[in-house]
C-alpha cells in the first residue's frame, strides 16, 4: 500500500483546527508560562495533526497504526495539561477574551481522541 493523503481524515483536519486554537488561547495565557505550560501545550497540540499526517505516509496498516497511537497519547496529553491549567486558574479570564471556556475545549479534544481510537480500530481490524 502506498502513501494516503491525510488531508482526507476528518481527525486530521480537526486536530489542524484545534491546533490553531489551542495556539490563540496560549497566546492570552501569563507571559511567564510562555516557555513551560504554553510550549508543552502547543508541541503536544501540534504533535496530533503532525503524527497522522507523519503516519499516513507509511506503507503498512501497523506503521499507520502505531502513530495514530503517538497521535492519540498527544490528545492525551493536550487533555492533561489543559487540565493542569484550568487547575492553576489560567481559564479564569480565557473565557471573556476568547469566547471560549474549559469544557468546549475538552469536548474538542475528546472528539478527536474518539475519532482516532475508531480509526485505530478500523485499520488494526482490516
Amino acid at each position: 500500500m502506498g502513501p494516503r493523503n491525510f488531508r482526507e481524515y476528518p481527525v486530521w483536519n480537526e486536530a489542524v483546527d484545534y491546533a490553531t486554537f489551542v495556539y490563540k488561547v496560549t497566546s492570552k495565557m501569563p507571559w511567564f508560562e510562555k516557555k513551560g505550560l504554553c510550549d508543552q501545550l502547543q508541541r503536544a497540540a501540534v504533535s496530533i495533526s503532525s503524527n497522522i499526517a507523519e503516519g499516513a505516509a507509511r506503507s503498512s496498516d501497523a506503521d499507520f497504526a502505531h502513530f495514530l497511537d503517538f497521535a492519540l497519547g498527544s490528545a492525551f496529553e493536550v487533555e492533561t495539561q489543559l487540565t493542569i491549567a484550568k487547575n492553576v486558574g489560567y481559564f479564569d479570564n480565557l473565557d471573556e477574551n476568547l469566547d471560549i471556556n474549559f469544557q468546549e475545549l475538552m469536548d474538542r479534544v475528546h472528539s478527536i481522541e474518539r475519532q482516532l481510537n475508531g480509526l485505530i480500530k478500523t485499520i488494526r481490524n482490516s
